[in-house]
């Protein structure tokens, strides 16, 4: 199934409102694609996580805390902050709200649905598993998600988010806590991870 790349992409101004949480969970049921080479991949948005800033302590900006690695998140809303987890796995997560507010968004899950091939190939599978995308690693592997591509804009021709037709109001998000996080102290039991489910 092919889509209409320009007519669907979530506009800029969905990511720059303040609430990260509500973001976070609006993106549930979205659709993530990318195209590298002419490549298109992509899938549904099932699983997300919110991290708010300087006042979330499993936040990388918390404390207001700039770095070279963190700058990304201190832009305005609307572009990818990738990075590269414990030497080996690149997260994808989508910054929101205005310039200085280091707010995100991290994808955790999606269903496959474009070009899945692609996607196995990528993950080094040779058959359709339920786990080829069921963490934020395997995600950006499957979607050819790397740091290169850290602070390129979500409405870009190589990585960008589209709004889906479906109608939600059959699905439940499932709110919980995040996962990874437990250096965050009591930050850490905050119940910022969202699901879908049917």
């Amino acid at each position: 199934m092919e889509v209409k790349k320009q007519n669907k992409k979530i506009p800029l101004a969905f990511y720059r409102r303040k609430n990260v949480l509500q973001i976070g969970k609006e993106l549930l049921g979205q659709y993530l694609f990318t195209q590298f080479d002419g490549q298109l991949t992509g899938g549904k948005i099932i699983e997300t996580e919110g991290y708010k800033g300087v006042e979330d302590k499993a936040c990388h900006a918390y404390g207001n805390r700039k770095t070279s690695r963190t700058r990304t998140m201190f832009e305005r809303g609307g572009v990818a902050y990738i990075y590269l987890c414990y030497g080996m796995h690149h997260l994808f997560n989508v910054v929101t709200c205005q310039m200085g507010v280091p707010h995100a968004v991290l994808i955790r899950a999606i269903i496959p649905t474009h070009g899945i091939n692609i996607m196995l190939k990528r993950r080094k599978k040779k058959t359709m598993i339920s786990s080829l995308t069921n963490g934020p690693g395997k995600v950006t592997q499957a979607l050819g998600i790397h740091v290169l591509y850290n602070g390129i804009s979500l409405i870009s021709n190589q990585i960008w988010l589209e709004k889906s037709d479906a109608d939600m109001a059959s699905h439940r998000i499932l709110c919980s806590p995040r996962i990874g996080v437990e250096y965050a102290e009591e930050d850490a039991l905050l119940p910022w991870r969202f699901h879908l489910t049917e």
